[in-house]
């Protein structure tokens, strides 16, 4: 047997065993009771059997015959089951879009190497990703979720803590076979230095003065280096054998496991004062796509 052409027959009889009115059926199904009785009518023909027996004892009552009363409990499962189906179709299009802010180099360094693994997981998700060196309005924007590197405080926006990081410098491969006197800290004073300038406004950003003065070496920023305002282009000057960035772990992970930079005195450890930080806006916290990015993020910090 095929399922009826207008399924409106099938509500409308399901209305109508219920309430046991067509009247009453009609004002839920915002329709005349003339039209509730034709399309009841329609269905009782196509079916050849009768659905309701028509009482009138001071007050006109419809009572579902017993094939209907058999009949009407698969009938509303069929019609739960419908509107769960049609719920899962109907996909706010915002849901599908995830809007991030990184900086550059986090994008670049970090991000982009790893973003495939959340899109295999979502593949239903458009991930946007809007670069920028300094912070940016959530809400002018619509950004959903960000990472920013810091002390942990933005007005307006939660953050959780996703990794800290250290301070180390790096060099090629080639700069160190072509510079072998690189045992020892004070034996870089004398070389080409990359000072990575891109939070040069922030005081606590970890930089070749601190660093010095964390291992008892006197060094003077004034002396000719290099300097570059975006952190990634840091660390590939060093890999171009242009001299030994600072570098920090997070940026250069997959390049010293790959082999493309060194870690010089690997026996020193410092660590920078600032971390990096998942943050949104509280309104935007119940939001499933920033949850599942969040999660993704957190995942990816805790496997590495």
């Amino acid at each position: 047997m095929t399922l009826p052409i207008h399924l409106n027959a099938l509500r409308a009889f399901e209305a109508s065993a219920r309430h046991k009115s067509f009247s009453a059926a009609a004002n839920e199904l915002n329709v005349t009771p003339a039209a509730v009785g034709q399309l009841v009518r329609t269905l009782e023909s196509w079916l050849g059997v009768a659905l309701f027996e028509r009482v009138n004892k001071g007050r006109f009552r419809l009572i579902p015959t017993q094939a209907a009363e058999l009949a009407l409990p698969d009938i509303r499962a069929g019609f739960e089951q419908i509107t769960a189906g049609l719920e899962k179709l109907k996909v706010d299009p915002a849901e599908k879009a995830l809007t991030v802010t990184v900086s550059p180099a986090f994008a670049a360094k970090w991000l982009l190497p790893r973003i495939h693994r959340f899109q295999s997981k979502w593949p239903e998700m458009d991930v946007r990703l809007e670069t920028h060196l300094r912070p940016v309005d959530f809400v002018a924007l619509r950004v959903d979720i960000g990472v920013r590197y810091g002390s942990g405080s933005w007005p307006g926006l939660i953050a959780e803590k996703l990794m800290d990081e250290s301070v180390f410098p790096v060099c090629s491969p080639t700069f160190l076979m072509e510079n072998p006197t690189l045992t020892c800290p004070s034996e870089l004073t004398g070389k080409t230095l990359i000072h990575d300038d891109s939070m040069e406004k922030q005081t606590n950003f970890p930089n070749w003065d601190a660093w010095f003065k964390s291992v008892n070496v006197e060094f003077d920023s004034a002396r000719h280096g290099l300097r570059i305002n975006n952190s990634a282009a840091v660390i590939q000057a060093a890999m171009d054998d242009r001299g030994i960035a600072l570098a920090r772990s997070v940026m250069v992970e997959d390049d010293l496991k790959s082999g493309r930079l060194i870690r010089l005195f690997p026996e020193i450890s410092y660590s920078s004062s600032m971390a990096y930080f998942i943050v949104y806006r509280a309104e935007s916290a119940t939001l499933n796509k920033l949850s599942a990015f969040r999660d993704w993020l957190v995942s990816e910090v805790t496997t590495r």
